[in-house]
């Protein structure tokens, strides 16, 4: 059968993430939900290439390790669907581990969140024998530094970046049976995304096991929110 090419209408879709499907990774993921509207029997458009995908677009893809409730992708179709009906499909094929919440139509031309994501929150759980005063003055004094210049690959080599301006918020929400829960809020995006994992390394605190859960993402003028 021929593969339809032409772009007729855009839903964007809210999703969830938990185990085992946190352990997955963007390209994989992709796969899945490609797997899912195969299965949901939606025509997909798919460019004019030697080997084309369907047009399938995550605003912010997720880390492996970390759990989300808000995540985002824009699916391009081949004919019109009301997004009720797609949600209802898609319901019916998403394995354990991942949620669809909501879906919504959105002008086909619209700019996607990936093209002007801005922040995203977490919540996040690490263990540590630390005191909960202790937890608080370590993230008062990472919120003090000036910079904080780390190394990372890219495109093939060793740079350094500033992993302070990429931090808007850190607060110490509770603490309970040596169990310590931080709420961050971290620039996502083009110009660069934080990672709680490596900011929980600067605290110079004694951790074990960390969990980091997304919660919420902004983008655009307007402060959209995927929550």
């Amino acid at each position: 059968m021929m593969q339809r090419t032409e772009v007729v209408s855009r839903v964007r879709l809210t999703y969830a993430v938990d185990s085992p499907l946190s352990y997955v990774s963007v390209l994989d993921m992709g796969r899945l939900w490609e797997r899912m509207f195969r299965r949901a029997v939606f025509p997909l458009p798919y460019p004019r290439a030697y080997h084309p995908h369907p047009r399938i677009y995550f605003a912010a893809p997720l880390p492996v390790g970390y759990s989300s409730e808000c995540e985002l992708l824009d699916v391009m179709l081949a004919q019109p669907i009301p997004p009720i009906d797609l949600l209802r499909a898609l319901l019916r094929q998403a394995p354990q581990g991942l949620t669809v919440v909501s879906a919504e139509g959105v002008p086909v031309k619209t700019s996607s969140p990936q093209s002007t994501m801005e922040t995203a929150h977490y919540v996040v759980d690490i263990e540590s024998p630390a005191s909960r005063e202790g937890v608080r003055d370590a993230l008062a004094a990472l919120l003090g530094r000036e910079t904080i210049i780390l190394k990372r690959y890219r495109r093939g080599r060793m740079v350094d970046y500033d992993m302070r301006r990429l931090i808007r918020d850190l607060t110490h929400v509770s603490e309970r049976a040596g169990c310590h829960r931080v709420e961050m809020v971290l620039k996502c995006g083009s110009q660069g995304s934080g990672r709680p994992e490596r900011i929980v390394a600067e605290l110079n605190i004694p951790t074990g096991n960390v969990s980091i859960h997304r919660t919420r993402l902004i983008w655009g003028g307007a402060k959209e929110n995927a929550s």
